[in-house]
């Protein structure tokens, strides 16, 4: 049974991570995804991070269940193969910088007078307007002007650091794949098309604000929106390993009490509310770190688990897929790919009791489907050799 997505087409003109990785949702959901690369290169992703046999991790991760189409746009006969292709399709999505589409001659308002139903999505770092509209970005320039930099700033030295993830490419690719779901929606009803403009800047500023920002929510004195960005890192060291455990409310801290064996710390008026245990975080938190650190993790997780307090071993990258918990929700798919050889990839987080999502595609090569998808257009086999040789396709 197709996935939800089935019947849908995109193209997908975007490179690096948060377009590539917000169209591979919608694949993974059944819709056909077209990958528009430079012949030749390809997508820049392909040559980063860890490879194998020449093939990227991340590229792979990023790009399953995606045919790729080598097309050159800077050709006038690959920018009409390109509008032919949006005739068909329901969705455009682009990542170049503000006003490099129109310029190519795929802006927003070239390709509708071709598809008046097409959802056209713009993916940017600062937006089309502003001091930042036009300049180049990565993941960490985000992080720095987003305040995520700030969030994890150290206690001690008081030095922001950056996430090691990046978490504002991945925010994004993920807003954009439900945007872009709930514009086809809004179609269905209305019957209209219409353009989803979704900045970097904009998506990690609006996920930071519930929590991180949160200080700031309230407008006026009597608020110090900076304490707020100071929660601990709930990781505590044992004599064998580490482990993180947390107590919110008053049942939890009297469970997590009697776990640790101090029964002296339901007296202490810092922590007698959550709000109490809140605003002390610091002090309860060196507090429970100096008895934790006396035993083993298993002897500490046994204990807390047997009280119902809400605890976890921290585990190594490589201990991750192999827990229990993971396998018993087989997130962890094994595949053998074309050219990489043997992968392990995650399942899509949602699962559809109806309309199941499936890995149907590897990650393609450079082109791989060039052939295919034009020949779906109408053209023959010599035009297709023509274009081959006058370098329009690869």
């Amino acid at each position: 049974m197709p996935g939800p997505l089935d019947g849908y087409r995109i193209i997908d003109t975007t490179s690096m991570i948060s377009g590539p990785l917000g169209a591979m949702l919608l694949g993974d959901q059944g819709a056909d995804v077209i990958k528009i690369e430079v012949p030749g290169t390809g997508d820049l992703v392909r040559f980063l991070g860890a490879k194998r046999n020449g093939t990227s991790a991340t590229f792979l991760t990023a790009n399953r269940n995606k045919r790729s189409v080598a097309l050159n746009l800077k050709e006038k006969k690959g920018l009409e193969i390109l509008k032919k292709m949006v005739l068909e399709a329901d969705v455009f999505l682009q990542n170049f910088r503000p006003g490099v589409a129109d310029r190519m001659g795929i802006g927003e308002e070239t390709l509708r007078t071709i598809n008046p139903r097409l959802i056209y999505v713009s993916i940017s770092g600062f937006g089309e307007q502003g001091p930042y509209s036009n300049k180049r970005v990565y993941d960490p320039i985000i992080q720095a002007l987003s305040g995520l930099a700030d969030i994890q700033r150290d206690r001690e030295s008081n030095r922001p650091h950056m996430v090691r993830l990046i978490v504002p490419d991945n925010l994004t690719a993920m807003t954009s794949a439900q945007a872009i779901t709930a514009a086809l929606l809004a179609r269905e009803r209305t019957g209209k098309g219409q353009h989803v403009r979704l900045s970097m800047i904009d998506a990690m500023i609006s996920f930071l604000w519930t929590e991180g920002m949160a200080g700031y929510t309230f407008r006026g004195e009597g608020v110090d929106g900076e304490r707020v960005t100071l929660s601990q890192d709930l990781v505590f060291e044992t004599t064998d390993g580490y482990i993180s455990t947390g107590a919110v409310s008053d049942s939890e801290w009297q469970g997590l009490v009697r776990a640790l064996e101090k029964p002296e710390w339901l007296n202490d008026p810092r922590f007698q509310t959550p709000s109490n245990r809140m605003a002390n975080a610091e002090a309860r938190l060196a507090l429970m770190a100096k008895v934790i650190e006396e035993n083993t993790s298993r002897y500490w997780l046994d204990r807390l688990e047997a009280e119902s307090v809400p605890c976890a071993p921290v585990l190594r990258r490589r201990e991750v897929f192999k827990h229990p918990q993971v396998l018993a929700n087989g997130l962890i798919e094994e595949s053998e790919h074309p050219v990489a050889g043997p992968i392990r990839q995650t399942r899509p987080a949602a699962r559809f009791s109806e309309t199941p999502t499936e890995f149907r595609r590897h990650a393609p090569g450079v082109g791989e489907h060039t052939r295919e998808v034009l020949q779906e257009l109408g053209l023959t086999a010599l035009e297709l050799e023509e274009l081959k040789e006058k370098e329009i396709i690869g």
